[in-house]
């Protein structure tokens, strides 16, 4: 059996009011063309990874480094997908690096985590002064949908900026409680996050402002969702949610993305085109 090890690093600079980007790989993971739907300022890129999903063993490692004054945008074509183990673990490693003045919307489609998988999915970013980040993590254990349950396996999750936020969890198919209690995912097979980090802290108002306007967007949510949002410290707003499937959970993050790019930015939250193909 082939396993991958494959390794991305991406870097924005700003020149002359354009972010440019440039990369290099190793293995099977690309990005497609830089794409400016919103002009020079702000670059958009589409991650590929060819195989399509990870079995045990095969490594990816990201890295996306945004220099001073640029702003990119990086999303995929489709979900990344954790297949049955093998007997060896797969992993997904990323991180983040934003210079002074940069911003990042980091906005992958779902993680499936597949039954009897083995996998870690590991973010991590680092902000300078004046940096900002808008970030989501949604993950899919199984696809119930489908008759394709998360019955056996594990999926470790980590999420960290470090010195102010650390979100870590160990999903174990085995543990019922975890899943299937009402202090857990309470039956649910969907969780998500969506971050919006500051290396400057934002102004009180501001925050308070996007927590109370998040909190009524959130009143149109599905019954099946459960979604909160908070500010765990001055740097940060933080929204988790729980759902049945993938689609209310994205329909709703790309909502209240859309809400925070205006809110924080003063830009207009346009989906990538390549979320409607």
């Amino acid at each position: 059996m082939s396993l991958w090890h494959a390794r991305l690093a991406l870097n924005y600079r700003l020149n002359q009011e354009k972010t440019a980007l440039h990369f290099v790989h190793e293995g099977p993971l690309r990005v497609l063309k830089s794409l400016y739907p919103e002009g020079p300022s702000v670059c958009h890129n589409v991650l590929v990874h060819p195989p399509g999903g990870l079995v045990g063993g095969d490594v990816l490692d990201i890295t996306v480094q945004v220099e001073e004054g640029a702003h990119a945008l990086v999303t995929t074509p489709g979900a990344t997908r954790f297949y049955r183990s093998n007997g060896h673990q797969a992993v997904q490693r990323t991180h983040l690096k934003l210079e002074a003045g940069a911003r990042l919307e980091w906005l992958p489609l779902e993680a499936i985590a597949y039954n009897a998988c083995d996998a870690v999915n590991h973010l991590e970013f680092t902000l300078a002064e004046g940096a900002q980040l808008l970030a989501w993590d949604v993950t899919a254990l199984g696809l119930p949908m489908a008759g394709q349950h998360f019955e056996a396996g594990v999926l470790t999750q980590h999420i960290e900026w470090p010195g102010y936020f650390l979100e870590r969890g160990v999903m174990n198919a085995q543990d019922r409680s975890l899943l299937d209690g009402p202090l857990g995912l309470a039956g649910r097979r969907c969780m998500s996050s969506l971050i919006l980090a500051s290396g400057t802290p934002l102004p009180r108002g501001l925050r308070e402002g996007m927590l109370e306007s998040t909190h009524a967007l959130l009143q149109s949510a599905s019954e099946d969702v459960i979604a909160g949002v908070t500010a765990p410290n001055e740097h940060m707003l933080v929204l988790r949610g729980l759902g049945p499937v993938v689609e209310p959970l994205m329909q709703l993050w790309k909502s209240i993305w859309a809400h925070w790019r205006v809110q924080a930015w003063g830009l207009e939250g346009r989906s990538p085109r390549i979320w409607s193909m």
